[in-house]
Formats: structure tokens, C-alpha cells, sequence
């Protein structure tokens, strides 16, 4: 069976897949012109497609090295 689920992240998610960066950080990322825009702008904040989200950071970040992940 294939998972076709619709799978979000949000600012926090990101932060954490970023390697922890900061709220201000994450906000500088994800307002940038070539960061993946945001389905919707809920109440709690915005939130991004993950396959975006991990398509992006493949291209523009490196890897986080073992003790940062």
C-alpha cells in the first residue's frame, strides 16, 4: 500500500530539520524569493509542502553533519 497522505511542515519542523536555527533564522529562510511559498497562512502560522521544503534544503543547505542532526 502506498502512502499517499499530504505531509506538512511548519515553521518548528523546519527549524528542527535546519539543525535547530533559530525562530528569527527560520523566518529569514523561509521568506526568501526561492524558498517554496506556503499553502496556507493558518491561525498557528504558515505551512509548507514537505517534499518542498526537503527539495529545498537538498539544494541550497549542506549536509548537517552527525552531532547536528
Amino acid at each position: 500500500m502506498t502512502d499517499v497522505g499530504l505531509h506538512l511542515m511548519g515553521a518548528h519542523e523546519i527549524r528542527v530539520r535546519l539543525g535547530g536555527i533559530s525562530r528569527q533564522r527560520t523566518y529569514q529562510i523561509t521568506s526568501r524569493v526561492d524558498f517554496p511559498k506556503a499553502i496556507a497562512d493558518l491561525e498557528q502560522g504558515k505551512v509548507w509542502l514537505a517534499r518542498d521544503v526537503e527539495g529545498w534544503i537538498a539544494t541550497h543547505r549542506a549536509p548537517l553533519s552527525e552531532s547536528e542532526a
